[in-house]
């Protein structure tokens, strides 16, 4: 989607869903107004509250077609991502029990229950998200081998120096292709960041092991990333006409919900690290809904991403993930005890790649552990709300 269409489609303008719900109740009697105290004010006020978040999500993605938006995707834009879904969840949880009458009966309890159902799978993805954060904080520990390598504060750059940094760079690609292979988080976590001879025997002892199961694996071996989300997104469709009526527009938010936790679980699988990443899920959102455009952009161009050259083979579209890749590459190539003493342009380009490694780390140091936080409390929000939830509307049906 183009960013001027994209521009056109988030306008306030024109008529959302709940517009042409709002003139089909006001030509009805006022006790088919929705059940609880919000009625249709409440609903659409959670139209709005969720467009206003995901357009402020979609807007680096709306300007990288300008040549900006360098957040997308990074860890800084993951967690505005789970921040916006915990904001949903909140709402969502509230109109539930607002409306706990209503949805209680035919239809609708079968429509809530089955949004808390994919919730329940999706907890395997916030798992897999929390194991895929530990296995980048172990790629983490082979770059500060080669940060302490290469430390820029020194005057002139040894042969031991770079031959250490190589090492450093055997074992993060081996660990990275290990993992994506194999599926491992933390298989090579006791393993010497010193070892680098990669002979054909120590190369099938390391692929044995990246098929050993550590105590905190939280999926099982045969677990696919993509299977999941294909699990989640089966038989989501938007409300019919018919619907909407017999509900009174509450299947709307549970509709919008059910999308938002299917695009917040595909976003994360598509970034982080995990067993059996794929993006091939069906997703389609009808442009009535305010939040239709945000969310089928971002939708659009993180596909896009995923299909370039570059990115096909990675472990995840990260940007921190990228970044560490560009400058594995380079370094790996700069860092060569073969060209020891390094031409002044060589090293000064050596110096550049670490800097900007150096950062990196920065990033990954103070944004994996708020990430694994983020994640762990949408884990838990979701077992909550799943709760209180089919409790309170249990006790309403009784």
């Amino acid at each position: 989607m183009p960013a001027a269409e994209y521009q056109r489609n988030s306008a306030p303008l024109g008529r959302s869903v709940l517009g042409v719900r709002r003139d089909q109740v006001h030509s009805m009697d006022a006790h088919h107004d929705c059940a609880g105290g919000g009625g249709l004010h409440e609903l659409e006020s959670f139209q709005r509250r969720v467009a206003d978040l995901f357009h402020d999500l979609a807007a680096p993605f709306a300007a990288s077609e300008a040549g900006g938006g360098g957040a997308v995707l990074s860890i800084s834009w993951l967690r505005k991502l789970l921040e916006a879904f915990l904001a949903c969840q909140v709402e969502f949880r509230g109109i539930v029990l607002n409306n706990r009458g209503a949805a209680s009966r035919p239809p609708l309890d079968r429509m809530v229950a089955e949004y808390f159902e994919r919730g329940v799978k999706a907890l395997d993805v916030c798992n897999a998200m929390r194991d895929g954060v530990e296995r980048v904080r172990q790629w983490r520990k082979y770059l500060e081998i080669v940060l302490a390598a290469l430390d820029s504060r020194q005057r002139g750059v040894g042969e031991g120096q770079l031959r250490r940094a190589k090492k450093a760079f055997a074992d993060l690609t081996i660990a990275m292709l290990d993992d994506k292979e194999a599926g491992s988080v933390l298989a090579h976590r006791n393993r010497s960041f010193g070892r680098s001879n990669v002979s054909g025997k120590d190369h099938h002892q390391r692929a044995s092991a990246a098929h050993t199961r550590s105590n905190s694996w939280s999926v099982s071996r045969s677990w696919s990333a993509v299977r999941q989300l294909q699990a989640i997104g089966n038989n989501l469709a938007a409300p019919r006409g018919n619907d909407i009526m017999a509900t009174n527009g509450l299947v709307i938010p549970v509709y919008t919900m059910n999308t938002v936790l299917l695009f917040v679980m595909w976003v994360l699988v598509a970034a982080i690290p995990c067993q059996d990443r794929g993006l091939q899920i069906h997703f389609s959102v009808p442009r009535s809904f305010l939040w239709a455009a945000p969310v089928t952009l971002m939708h659009e161009r993180i596909t896009e991403e995923s299909k370039k050259r570059e990115r096909r083979n990675s472990n995840g579209l990260l940007r921190e993930i990228h970044r560490i890749e560009m400058c594995s590459h380079h370094l790996a190539e700069l860092a060569d005890p073969s060209q020891h003493p390094l031409p002044d342009d060589r090293e000064a380009e050596l110096r550049q790649w670490v800097e900007e490694l150096a950062q990196v780390c920065n990033l990954l140091n103070d944004g994996l552990d708020p990430l694994e936080r983020q994640v762990r409390e949408v884990f838990h929000r979701i077992v909550r709300d799943r709760t209180d939830c089919l409790d309170s509307l249990g006790q309403a049906a009784s």
